[in-house]
Parts: C-alpha cells; sequence; structure tokens
C-alpha cells in the first residue's frame, strides 16, 4: 500500500490539472489575441497532460517533454486558457526532484526556449517580453525547489544508510562482546569446577583410605570438602549471576583470594610455598583475574596429573608485566593437555593470549612447571 500512494497522489494530481485546464478554457480565460473554442483537440490534450503527470515519478524526462509539447499545441491551436504553462513548470520541478540540479537545469531550459518560443509567435511580441522573463522566473524557481527536494530525499537516504551501518556496527560489536563474554564464563566455570571436583576428588580418596585407621583425619578431609564444595557453589552462583544480569565475569576479584586458594590446596595435605617479588600494585580486573585463574588451574593440574610432594608458587611484579611461577615436584603420570573441551593448558594459554600474555610449560626430571607472564595493563 505504501509504494501505491505516490503513484495514486500523481495520478489525482493530474487528473486535477486536467479537469482545471479545461475548466479554465470554458471560462474564457485564455491569452492574448484571438482565441479558439475547446474542442475534442483540447479534450485530448488535457488527457495527455493527466496521464503525463500521473506518471511522473517513474519517467519524469518523458513527462518534461510531453508536457512541453503539450503546452506549445495548447498556445498554437489557440486554445483558451492559460493554466497549461502549470503543466510545463511541474516537468521541471519533477525532472528535478527526481534527476538533480544538473538534468533539472537542462530541463528548464528546454522548457525556457519552448516558452520564448510559443509567447513570441503566438502574442507577436519581442523575445524578451516581460512575460518570456516571468515565465524563466517561474521555471528557475520551479528548478530549485526540485533540486532541494533531491538533495534533501539525498541526505535523509544517507542518514538513514548511516544509521544502518551504526546499527550493524553496534550489533556485530554485541555479538562479539557476547561471545567473549561467553568464552570467558566457560573458562570460568572450567577453572572453578575443574579445581572444586580435583579437591574433592583428592579429600576423598584421603577420607576413604584413613576412615578406619585415622578418623580423625578422615573427618578433616571430610571437612575441607564441605568447604571446597560451598566455595565452588558460591563461585557458580556467582557466574550464573553474570549471565543472568549481562555483567562482567571478570570483576570479581583476582590475586586478592590468592592465600585463600592457597589454604585449600595446603588442606589437601599438598605443602605450597608462596614468593612475592616486588610490590604488589594493582592489576586491571582481567589481568588480576586471570593471573588467580592461572595459578588455580596450575594447582589442579598439579593434583590431577602428578603426586606433588610440594609445590611452589612465585610472583613477581614489574613495571611492565607480573610473572607466574608454579613448579611442582611430583612425577608426571599423563600431559596435562586441555579436555575435549579446550580448556586446561590450552585454556590457560588462550587466557593469557587475549590479555597480550603468554603461558609456557616445561618438565625436568620430575618437577614441572608454569610459567606465565601478563601485561601490568590491560590491552582492553
Amino acid at each position: 500500500m505504501t509504494r501505491l500512494a505516490p503513484r495514486v497522489t500523481d495520478g489525482a494530481v493530474g487528473l486535477l490539472i486536467a479537469v482545471l485546464m479545461l475548466i479554465a478554457g470554458r471560462t474564457g480565460i485564455g491569452p492574448e489575441g484571438p482565441a479558439g473554442e475547446l474542442d475534442a483537440g483540447a479534450v485530448a490534450l488535457a488527457v495527455v497532460v493527466g496521464a503525463a503527470l500521473g506518471c511522473r515519478r517513474s519517467a519524469p524526462l518523458a513527462v518534461l517533454l510531453s508536457t512541453n509539447a503539450v503546452t506549445a499545441a495548447w498556445f498554437l491551436l489557440a486554445y483558451p486558457g492559460r493554466l497549461v504553462t502549470v503543466t510545463a513548470l511541474i516537468g521541471c520541478y519533477t525532472v528535478a526532484a527526481e534527476r538533480g540540479w544538473r538534468w533539472g537545469s537542462a530541463g528548464g531550459l528546454l522548457t525556457a526556449a519552448v516558452s520564448a518560443v510559443v509567447v513570441h509567435t503566438t502574442l507577436d511580441v519581442p523575445w524578451f517580453d516581460d512575460r518570456a522573463v516571468n515565465a524563466l522566473c517561474l521555471e528557475v524557481v520551479a528548478v530549485a525547489l526540485g533540486a532541494a527536494v533531491h538533495y534533501h530525499r539525498a541526505y535523509a537516504a544517507g542518514s538513514r544508510e548511516r544509521a544502518e551501518r551504526i546499527a550493524e556496527a553496534r550489533a556485530e560489536q554485541a555479538r562479539l562482546r557476547a561471545a567473549e563474554q561467553r568464552l570467558e564464563i566457560a573458562r570460568e566455570l572450567h577453572d572453578v569446577v575443574g579445581h572444586t571436583m580435583a579437591t574433592i576428588s583428592v579429600q576423598a580418596g584421603v577420607a576413604v583410605h584413613v576412615m578406619r585407621r585415622q578418623p580423625e583425619q578422615a573427618a578433616h578431609a571430610l571437612s575441607t570438602i564441605k568447604t571446597i564444595s560451598d566455595e565452588g557453589l558460591a563461585e557458580v552462583q556467582v557466574l550464573l549471576g553474570v549471565l543472568r544480569v549481562d555483567g562482567d565475569a571478570t570483576t570479581r576479584g583476582g590475586l586478592a583470594r590468592l592465600d585463600t586458594l592457597l589454604d585449600v590446596t595446603r588442606a589437601t595435605g599438598t605443602p605450597v610455598e608462596l614468593t612475592v617479588r616486588g610490590d604488589r600494585l594493582p592489576l586491571p580486573p582481567r589481568v588480576d583475574l586471570a593471573a588467580f585463574r592461572i595459578v588455580q588451574e596450575s594447582l589442579t593440574n598439579a593434583r590431577r596429573h602428578a603426586r606433588p610432594t610440594s609445590v611452589s608458587v612465585r610472583l613477581t611484579y614489574g613495571p611492565t608485566a607480573v610473572d607466574l611461577v608454579v613448579r611442582n615436584d611430583g612425577a608426571a603420570t599423563d600431559t596435562p593437555r586441555a579436555p575435549a573441551g579446550g580448556h586446561g593448558i590450552d585454556g590457560m594459554r588462550a587466557r593469557a593470549a587475549a590479555l597480550g600474555g603468554t603461558v609456557a610449560v616445561s618438565s625436568e626430571g620430575d618437577h614441572f612447571e608454569v610459567r606465565c607472564t601478563l601485561p601490568a595493563r590491560d590491552r582492553g
């Protein structure tokens, strides 16, 4: 329905102009000099004008030629009524509005030439008579109005296109942010669940092994299981809350929880030594959380894939980077590669790479080491 509206409007305008042309001729309003009577030829010219104006948007050049031809024929045949001159002005306006000022100017010049010839021939007046000048002024106004409409439409279309491009860019950025957040939450869940389940597995094994001979140690292992389960559940609830409110999974603290993490590891029976070098400077949230998760994953891998008798964690703060080294002295039973989900060591590497850092793993005899370097400033 929206596409048909301009054609309906143009058709109504064409019909109105044709009827008014005949009414003006019938009432005797005509050019100076002998005036003929309306006949079938006048009606035919009015019909041509009406039909031409009805399709002026789809064929503006044809409309311009038709209205000029009808105007010339109307005057040359001495039909009464001057309203026919309006049709040529509408043709000039239409060409300028649909094709721009260059085509509009050409149409205006054509119409001016036709008007000058018609006025000079039918009224027997000089070429630069005031009537010709008046006609020229009206044609300039018609072309100017059409050109203004054309550029307004072009500006509006450009604005819409720019707005659409901006909206598409924003939508793409939102999709990228959502994908990054899903990846971040997947890593968080892997680290939280992996660390919790690894600790529970170790403590459950201890409890089963010493339950009869050393019930107190078994009770301590079960207490550790309860503590780590509560902590893991709390972290999972925080992550689920991030999903519900579309928040940031990286704003929940990082190395500030390192002592608690090491205490839980010590509770499993694995001695952990922490060494901090340099001044503890505040890190960007993403870097802070990444450092914590990499230490956590390294400790989890140590319990999963080795039987360490001790673990050392060295944290070195520098002016532009922070270095992490997690080293254990347990003989590795298998290589701590990423599981099918794509996390583990590969997940640590991806987490560090996203911030412009690196993760390297190495083994020497019974020692396994994870070394990570992260920038002290977030790349964004």
